[in-house]
C-alpha cells in the first residue's frame, strides 16, 4: 500500500514537473480572462449601483464562481486540444491546494452578509479577507506551477492586509463605490498585470 503510494505521488511530481511550460502557457491566458472579468464586474456593479452589502456579497460571489469556472474551461480546452485527460492528478492535486482558502473565503462572506446591515466596514472586510485568502490559494497552488505564481499570491496577501489597514485606523469612510473600485483594481488589474508578464515573456521564451 504503501509502495503504491509512494509511487503515485512521485508520478505526480514527474509529471508536474514536465508540465510546468505548458502550466506557464495556459496562466497567461486565464490570468487576462480573469483580469477582465475582474474590471468588467466593477464597472457594472458601479454602473447598476449595487451598494448594499448583501448586494455587493451575492454579486462577487457569482463573479468568481463565473471566474473559476472560466479558468478551468479554459484549462479542459487546453487539455483537450493536447489529447489528455482533463481531471489528471495535477489538476486535481492544484484544486486540492486551492480548495481550502476559497471555501473559508465563501463562509466569511456569508456570515458578513447575514450579519445585520447598517456597518459600512464590511464593505472593507469583504475585499480585504477575499485578497488574503485567494492569495493564500494561489501562494499554495504555486508548488505545482512555476515559482512566480507563489510570489503573485504574496502580491495578494500584502494588499489585502494593506487595504485592511485604513479600517483598523479609521481614516477612510468605507463604500460600496469604494469596494468596486478595490475588487476591480486587485482582481482586476493585478491579474491583467500578470497576464501581460506571462505572455510576453513566454513569446520571449520561445523566441
Amino acid at each position: 500500500m504503501e509502495s503504491n503510494w509512494a509511487s503515485e505521488h512521485l508520478t505526480v511530481i514527474r509529471t508536474l514537473m514536465e508540465r510546468a511550460a505548458i502550466y506557464r502557457r495556459a496562466l497567461a491566458p486565464i490570468m487576462l480572462q480573469l483580469g477582465a472579468l475582474g474590471v468588467l464586474a466593477s464597472a457594472a456593479g458601479l454602473g447598476f449601483g449595487i451598494d448594499s452589502v448583501r448586494g455587493f456579497g451575492v454579486y462577487w460571489i457569482v463573479v468568481s464562481v463565473l471566474g473559476i469556472t472560466a479558468a478551468y474551461l479554459k484549462v479542459r480546452r487546453q487539455a483537450l486540444s493536447a489529447a489528455e485527460p482533463f481531471w489528471s492528478p495535477p489538476t486535481r492535486r492544484v484544486t486540492q491546494a486551492v480548495l481550502p482558502p476559497l471555501f473559508v473565503g465563501l463562509v466569511a462572506t456569508i456570515l458578513i452578509i447575514a450579519a445585520p446591515a447598517g456597518a459600512p466596514e464590511q464593505f472593507v472586510w469583504i475585499p480585504a479577507i477575499w485578497m488574503v485568502l485567494y492569495g493564500c490559494a494561489i501562494h499554495a497552488a504555486g508548488f505545482f506551477m512555476p515559482r512566480g505564481i507563489k510570489l503573485f499570491g504574496w502580491g495578494f496577501i500584502v494588499c489585502g492586509c494593506t487595504v485592511a489597514v485604513p479600517l483598523a485606523t479609521g481614516d477612510t469612510a468605507p463604500s460600496a463605490q469604494t469596494a468596486h473600485l478595490v475588487m476591480g483594481a486587485f482582481f482586476g488589474g493585478l491579474h491583467l498585470a500578470y497576464g501581460v508578464y506571462l505572455y510576453f515573456t513566454e513569446r520571449k521564451n520561445e523566441a
